[in-house]
């Protein structure tokens, strides 16, 4: 008797019994159905069919009999798996935008093994961390929303955090079996149970600027005060990467628009002090003369600010800029971003 591996019938979503369906279909049918879905869809589909993996035959034949598509010949064990998924995305998409989309699959997957710890404060996560690898911190601290990643990365000492910092800029691939023993350890600790779901993630230096660019002023500079002393080179590259109130002026018009219109006047002109003159016009020139006003007399009554002050709009404004770039509102571009006529 096969081991069953996918859920019985009655608790699969719909997401999951179309990735049965199209795991019983050759390659060729399967990519033709996967292209009738939006990108978005066909990335749970086969976020599904990764997860999956195997399918016993009773519960496939019963997903089958409810689509009352076809009727399967004989019982076998359709395979599922990174693999199955990545050739229906590259039959269906092309080989690039199946790489990017595999990418954001195996990264999601990777973070529902860490799913359990979205509840638990900050500080309860440094108490939980505490005495572990700065390897093993990194790959939870990867793994986290960049914001409770930030909370936490501030919550360290100095010394720890800086370690941390960089054993995430440098971290490779890890291996689905050292995310499951981390994940399991972890759910031990805090009193949960069930097994961890198997995932893949890379480490490098996005995780690490994500949650740079969602921390506070104060944990920003420590981190990159203590990279510095560390690897010199490395913070240097964190330094270049890193998104800045200046990049305003790298954004296409539109998208500096949508930045300003949910920025606070008195942040925006306090985050102006100071700046230099291809900012400051940008701000000014895709603004209403009705706010154009408000931000110069805003600017006018407010005198002179301390740095730290402006230190700490500007970074509220580019913690705004990742919020609507995560939302898919607007689009980073990097000043050695490659493009093609």
């Amino acid at each position: 008797m096969s081991q069953q591996i996918a859920p019985p019938p009655r608790v699969l979503t719909g997401t999951q019994k179309a990735a049965v369906v199209l795991m019983q279909m050759s390659a060729e049918n399967a990519a033709r159905v996967l292209a009738q879905f939006s990108e978005a869809e066909a990335e749970e589909i086969a976020a599904e069919i990764v997860r999956l993996n195997r399918v016993d035959a009773e519960t496939a034949e019963s997903v089958i009999a409810e689509f009352h598509d076809i009727a399967l010949s004989g019982r076998r064990t359709p395979l599922g798996g990174r693999g199955v998924a990545a050739d229906l995305l590259e039959a269906s998409f092309g080989a690039e935008r199946a790489a990017g989309v595999m990418d954001r699959v195996t990264f999601t997957a990777a973070g529902r093994s860490f799913e359990f710890l979205e509840d638990i404060e900050a500080g309860d996560l440094v108490n939980l961390l505490d005495g572990e690898l700065p390897e093993t911190a990194a790959l939870v601290l990867a793994h986290l929303d960049p914001q409770q990643g930030s909370a936490v990365l501030a919550g360290l000492d100095r010394s720890r955090s800086v370690e941390i910092a960089r054993a995430i800029a440098v971290m490779g691939t890890a291996t689905p079996e050292a995310i499951g023993v981390v994940a399991e350890t972890l759910r031990a600790r805090v009193g949960t149970s069930g097994v961890p779901r198997r995932a893949a993630t890379v480490g490098g230096l996005q995780p690490l600027l994500n949650i740079i660019n969602r921390a506070d002023v104060a944990t920003e500079r420590a981190v990159l005060d203590g990279l510095t002393e560390r690897d010199p080179m490395l913070a240097e590259e964190v330094r270049a990467r890193m998104l800045t109130f200046e990049d305003l002026v790298t954004f296409e018009r539109r998208d500096v628009q949508r930045i300003l219109r949910g920025l606070d006047a008195a942040v925006l002109a306090r985050a102006m002090k100071g700046a230099p003159a291809p900012v400051v016009e940008v701000v000014l020139g895709n603004v209403s003369d009705r706010n154009r006003e408000i931000l110069q007399a805003e600017s006018a009554s407010t005198g002179p600010v301390r740095a730290s002050e402006v230190e700490q709009a500007r970074a509220e404004v580019v913690r705004s800029i990742r919020a609507l770039e995560a939302d898919g509102e607007i689009t980073l571009r990097r000043g050695d971003d490659d493009y093609v006529d």
